[in-house]
């Protein structure tokens, strides 16, 4: 989440009157802001401070925790007793209550469900029976259902008489049957603009297309992005109409998908909380650093095989890093393409092998290039054209093998069901290490000794 310049120094100011004790003022600029830079602040403070803003904030609380990172609202929601933590969901939207449910402790979520009246607990319940990351778990099913035979001028009455109680988002009425299966879309602005003797079937729009409640999130946020949807209604098997899912959602799935990709390739989730305890976060942490560990040594191991060859030839101990590096970087550029692939879905088994081919054609080119202006600097370096000509032979090796790698891991690691924005990082460094040392050292010894 971004800040602007001017919540920036909104954030500068609440900081400010809470370092000079300024409690009152900062309560007050505090409930100024929306819930979203609300959200953005905590975030942005270390934990002590964090806990005296979460104090100071009112009747906000709830929408508040739904916009923190999954860590930070389950440290905030640790520390609350069940009468704030009912207070907080009292006045939610029903798919922002869900997301907040799912983080309460099972007690806590029997009682803010009990404490619903029986048509709002019926449309959580439904809700929650759906997976997180689907059409299902992504809806509110708060909605406005309308029939093909009525008039514009009934409709706009009908719409009039919800007055407040009209949903939130709303861009368009769902055109059901009377079996409440989905037909089409009226769009308020057609509603408004058009003869209101006409019947909502001669203006409504069929081409809005409906999610089954089981499609994955992600593809819903991919559809709404190639359609340039506002909202969209959610169906069950029978295509009835059972929700639906607005923009505010879909833009909250890109946002952790975009968080996904880029935390990942540190080995970090999307919901690490910058300013967790030193514990907390170097425990995290030990593991991709043992695992980064141990293939280090792997590559340490290759280099050992070849000691007599480098204490020979001491200039092969100096290049050796740059072989290795370009292979890395080329490689980290093909994976981050097809890591990009998978998550949009373009990149399938039909279309592998032209991806494979694609970027082979890449790096033959690039280590073709580089290979000539590395053989050059080396040979002058050295003065030595057998070094040059080494070189280059390796790095032409690495390059094409970082290419096929960068294409081949992503690939075989999600049909394993591993997260290739998470590990194929660790297992990319591997291969394009072993690959280059072994290229570099293997050919100087077999040429040069």
């Amino acid at each position: 989440m971004t800040a602007l310049p001017q919540e920036n120094s909104r954030y500068l100011r609440v900081q400010r009157m809470l370092d000079s004790g300024a409690m009152h003022q900062a309560s007050k600029l505090l409930n100024a802001l929306a819930p979203a830079e609300i959200a953005h602040l905590m975030e942005s403070l270390p934990i002590t401070e964090r806990e005296i803003v979460w104090g100071l904030i009112g009747d906000q609380d709830g929408e508040v925790l739904v916009l923190l990172s999954d860590e930070v609202s389950s440290e905030l929601i640790r520390k609350m007793d069940t009468d704030e933590l009912l207070a907080a969901a009292e006045n939610l939207d029903l798919d922002d209550l869900a997301d907040l449910v799912q983080e309460l402790p099972e007690t806590i979520t029997q009682e803010v469900i009990e404490s619903l009246d029986q048509q709002r607990r019926e449309s959580l319940e439904d809700v929650l029976s759906y997976p997180e990351d689907t059409a299902g778990g992504l809806m509110n099913t708060d909605m406005v259902l309308i029939r093909p035979e009525v008039t514009l001028d009934a409709a706009l009455r009908f719409l009039r008489r919800l007055g407040d109680r009209m949903p939130a988002d709303t861009d368009a009425l769902i055109v059901v049957n009377r079996n409440a299966q989905y037909l089409g879309m009226l769009p308020l602005s057609r509603l408004v603009t058009g003869n209101l003797s006409e019947i909502v079937a001669e203006v409504m729009s069929l081409d809005v297309m409906s999610f089954h409640t089981d499609k994955p999130a992600r593809e819903v946020a991919n559809s709404f992005e190639l359609h340039d949807l506002v909202s969209a209604p959610v169906v069950d098997d029978a295509g009835k109409v059972v929700g639906r899912i607005t923009i505010d959602d879909v833009v909250d799935v890109i946002r952790e998908e975009g968080e996904h990709q880029f935390m990942g390739q540190a080995g970090l989730s999307e919901d690490v909380d910058m300013f967790a305890p030193v514990m907390v976060s170097a425990k995290r942490r030990a593991l991709w650093l043992g695992v980064n560990l141990i293939t280090s040594f792997l590559a340490s191991w290759v280099i050992g095989q070849f000691q007599g060859t480098i204490e020979k030839i001491v200039a092969l101990a100096v290049l050796m890093p740059i072989v290795a590096n370009m292979g890395g970087i080329a490689g980290t550029q093909t994976m981050t393409l097809a890591i990009r692939g998978i998550a949009l879905r373009q990149l399938s088994s039909s279309n592998m092998r032209s991806l494979m081919l694609k970027e082979l054609a890449v790096g033959l080119i690039n280590s073709f290039i580089w290979a000539i202006v590395v053989a050059v600097i080396a040979g002058i370096w050295f003065e030595d054209i057998n070094i040059a000509w080494l070189i280059a032979a390796a790095m032409t090796i690495n390059l094409i093998s970082a290419a096929i790698s960068g294409a081949l891991i992503p690939i075989l690691l999600d049909r394993f069901g591993v997260d290739p924005a998470l590990a194929g990082g660790v297992f990319l460094t591997t291969v394009t290490d072993i690959v280059g040392f072994l290229a570099f050292l293997g050919l100087a010894t077999i040429f040069l000794l």
